[in-house]
């Protein structure tokens, strides 16, 4: 067709956007088909699998503004829900260029996008891939021996450094545990048996918390849990795993994605969101939360600092990051206000 011809062809020429403007050729092809941009990064989904009772499994077929991920790191993924454009980071469980991305999704109580996707999510849906980010990595030459443990929806960042590793053919010993609450709600069991069956040096062990039948394990994780010394140790899951997994190895990478609770006390400090003409007095939360209060309604995202959905411009005062409790009195500094809180009066772009 005429208009997928016309964004493969010289991508980046000035004189495309000329003819076609003001808006460029992406406000033209994306009528045509929304994953046509050569500037927004887009994806349709071609599968969705619900394979747990608490799960969703979505693959997705990129367009060519995506750039790829390394295994390990999240996908800020777009939703439209009730008219408001909605962003929440997904870790890929899909191995490193591969031409789909598989996201498995746990459906949290109380959570928006999560429980939107799994409730609502069809062929034919185009999601918008913001940015791709974080740490949590697989090494480019990972050697010796590989821990990886997990716990819930935190399956999916390692299980794509697995399915990694199976690709690159590693010969060295590795160890896959992921807890759950029952065999029923283990995402990726019997992908798991299959690759333990085909590379004789991976070792997978299961461990349930709430229904024991079938489980390797028991009990929290463990030292006995675990029966080679690992040279290298990943985990991934809620906090409380995490803490456990770098009590044992303390130079463990490690990730997690439940969001942090907040106790902050007031500063009594004045907030201006100068933008909206509203000004509150601080009560201690980060930015977000006190802006949302006051009847604001800014962008967010994962409301825990990774996406930076809701980075807006400070132009004056204090804040403290609340995760890290760093604080900086930089004006005209972008700040992600929902891990941001007032140290005395401060104004926001908002």
């Amino acid at each position: 067709m005429f208009t997928e011809t016309l964004t493969k062809r010289r991508r980046g020429s000035a004189l495309l956007d000329l003819l076609t403007g003001p808006h460029g050729v992406d406000r033209f092809t994306e009528l045509v088909d929304p994953t046509w941009t050569r500037g927004d990064a887009r994806a349709r989904i071609v599968g969705v699998q619900r394979s747990t009772p608490r799960s969703v499994t979505l693959t997705l077929e990129p367009n060519r503004a995506f750039a790829g991920f390394r295994a390990g790191q999240h996908i800020n993924l777009s939703v439209e829900i009730d008219g408001r454009r909605r962003t929440r980071p997904y870790s890929p469980a899909n191995a490193e260029n591969d031409r789909y991305i598989e996201l498995t999704i746990g459906h949290h109580e109380g959570g928006l996008v999560s429980p939107f996707l799994f409730e609502h999510a069809r062929k034919g849906m185009v999601v918008g891939l913001d940015s791709v980010g974080g740490e949590f990595t697989l090494p480019a030459r990972p050697s010796g021996r590989l821990l990886f443990v997990s716990g819930g929806s935190g399956i999916t960042p390692v299980m794509s450094m697995l399915r990694t590793l199976r690709a690159r053919r590693y010969p060295g010993d590795v160890t896959f545990i992921h807890y759950a609450r029952s065999a029923e709600e283990a995402c990726y069991r019997a992908e798991l048996a299959d690759i333990a069956r085909a590379m004789p040096n991976v070792t997978v062990l299961h461990g349930y918390s709430r229904t024991p039948q079938g489980s390797d394990l028991h009990g929290r994780f463990a030292a006995a849990h675990v029966e080679t010394d690992p040279d290298h140790v990943f985990v991934c899951g809620p906090p409380e795993l995490a803490d456990a997994v770098r009590s044992i190895y303390p130079d463990a990478a490690a990730e997690s994605f439940v969001p942090p609770v907040f106790s902050g006390e007031s500063s009594g400090g004045r907030v201006t969101f100068a933008d909206s003409g509203v000004e509150i007095t601080d009560d201690g939360r980060p930015l977000l939360d006190q802006a949302e209060s006051a009847g604001l309604t800014p962008e967010s995202g994962c409301r825990m600092g990774i996406c930076f959905s809701c980075t807006r411009r400070k132009t004056s005062g204090a804040v403290r990051n609340v995760i890290t409790g760093a604080m900086s009195s930089t004006e005209e500094e972008d700040v992600q206000i929902c891990v941001s809180a007032p140290v005395g009066d401060v104004d926001i772009a908002l």
